[in-house]
């Protein structure tokens, strides 16, 4: 999954950032882990214990490592639609975008969702590693007069997902049905009494929620509702869960399925890139890029053997190297490993035998398709 083991005490309170509920996972007996620079938890039990609990019940999550921007003023559509390979312009008050930002040449500098509060107000949600370089990205292409604040520091973020969030959510919220909020839709309210954005998204591939509130109103939160995840057989949930989870509903990691040197087409994205009538930054090298011709494509395989394929391992078809491994991990509702693999064979298709080289054997495998549950 690419997560190491913390390092020594001294280390962690030097070198990394920590949530507002550090001390809640410390008190729960998290392992942690670092993670974009931030120390996290990465399981309080066992990942396929909490992963499980994610699919049949309910699981919690610490996100506050993520990084919010706001973006207000009248130039504020206008740039966000500059940055954006997907049509904000087709974005209502009250919904959410998944997007990518991509450089000159078509590279991504990140993938992130645009919340659109009114045509002057959108807030930015990008990934933890990429926050100071993100910020950068937006203030430097900021011609358009917009407000730009980086608010990550004072946002918490605490995730429910599972097939039970919304009946467990349901006496927190009492002034709002959140049965009705759509996926990918978001209301301001409040949750146990603390002011709170509800979000109708998630990075599980299950029914959920993600709740943004103030830093300071972070524990009080996550203590009102951990009970009540427990009564209802769920659990805490770590970053180690919460790959194999996003793996599983075929969902992609910045930094390990894709990065500056990769582009949306490469790694399946292409329905986020809308270009008619718009504008945006790297539009001509993806369009340019398509015209040619997309030399390599990103694909799931499934292993055939007990082996598990981490990133970097090399892929062969024939006997030929075609690639390598992005993302691998034994998925605990399939029973057997899987991954993303970005190869340069235009022919492979699904139920194609591949193999995979790890510590100096070849290991069978077959493409699939993703989302692989």
């Amino acid at each position: 999954m690419g997560f190491k083991q913390a390092k020594s005490s001294a280390y962690l309170v030097t070198k990394m950032k920590r949530t507002p509920l550090y001390h809640v996972h410390e008190s729960l007996n998290a392992k942690f882990t670092e993670f974009g620079g931030w120390e996290m938890p990465l399981q309080y039990s066992s990942i396929v214990k909490e992963h499980l609990a994610v699919r049949a019940t309910v699981g919690l999550f610490d996100l506050s490592h993520m990084g919010e921007f706001e973006v207000r003023g009248q130039g504020a559509n206008e740039l966000v639609q500059k940055l954006s390979t997907n049509d904000v312009g087709r974005l209502t008050d009250g919904r959410v975008l998944y997007t990518l930002f991509c450089n000159d040449a078509g590279g991504i500098v990140d993938d992130l969702l645009i919340y659109r509060y009114a045509d002057n107000h959108y807030m930015l949600v990008v990934n933890a590693a990429n926050i100071e370089k993100d910020f950068a990205w937006v203030e430097t292409h900021n011609d358009t007069g917009a407000e730009i604040k980086d608010v990550s520091e004072h946002t918490a973020l605490i995730a429910l997902q599972g097939p039970k969030a919304i009946d467990l959510l349901k006496p927190f919220v009492p002034e709002h049905d959140i049965s009705e909020i759509a996926f990918f839709r978001f209301e301001d309210g409040e949750v146990a009494g603390i002011p709170t954005v509800i979000s109708r998204t998630g990075y599980t591939g299950e029914i959920g929620f993600e709740l943004y509130v103030d830093a300071n109103s972070a524990e009080n939160l996550w203590n009102a509702i951990y009970p009540a995840v427990i009564e209802a057989e769920g659990q805490p949930v770590g970053l180690g869960a919460r790959d194999t989870l996003r793996l599983e509903a075929g969902l992609r990691l910045y930094g390990v399925d894709m990065n500056d040197d990769t582009n949306p087409y490469e790694v399946g994205l292409s329905k986020f890139v809308r270009s008619k009538g718009r504008q945006f930054i790297g539009k001509s090298a993806l369009l340019a890029g398509k015209k040619k011709g997309i030399e390599k494509q990103m694909v799931g395989f499934q292993m055939l053997d007990r082996a598990v394929a981490r990133a970097g391992y090399p892929v062969y078809k024939d006997g030929e190297r075609i690639g390598s491994v992005t993302s691998g991990a034994p998925s605990p509702s399939l029973k057997c490993s899987i991954g993303f693999t970005i190869v340069t064979s235009q022919t492979i298709s699904e139920d194609d035998k591949i193999d995979i080289e790890i510590r100096g054997r070849m290991h069978p495998a077959k493409i699939v398709k993703a989302p692989f549950i």
